[in-house]
């Protein structure tokens, strides 16, 4: 099972918020997943994230691939690979 960690679309129409996830690739980008692990909002000036550092330095030491877009955002966090 191939793990990616992704963002998950939600609010409004023409209002995005995004959750960061952990999700099975095969998943649709607004389906199933297994784990939460933090929020981004584009939409602020400048925008604001929150992330789980724990869990995400737990999912990618278990092999979980960000997205180019989390890698960016995980990366700002402090999390390193």
């Amino acid at each position: 099972m191939a793990v990616k960690i992704r963002l998950r679309r939600m609010g409004q129409k023409k209002a995005p918020f995004y959750r960061i996830i952990v999700a099975d690739s095969r998943s649709p980008r607004d389906g199933r997943f297994i784990e939460e692990i933090g929020t981004y909002d584009p939409s602020t000036d400048p925008s604001t994230f929150k992330v789980d550092v724990e869990a995400a330095k737990k999912w990618l030491a278990n092999g979980a691939q960000p997205t180019e877009m989390v890698g960016k955002i995980l990366k700002a966090a402090g999390v390193e690979k």
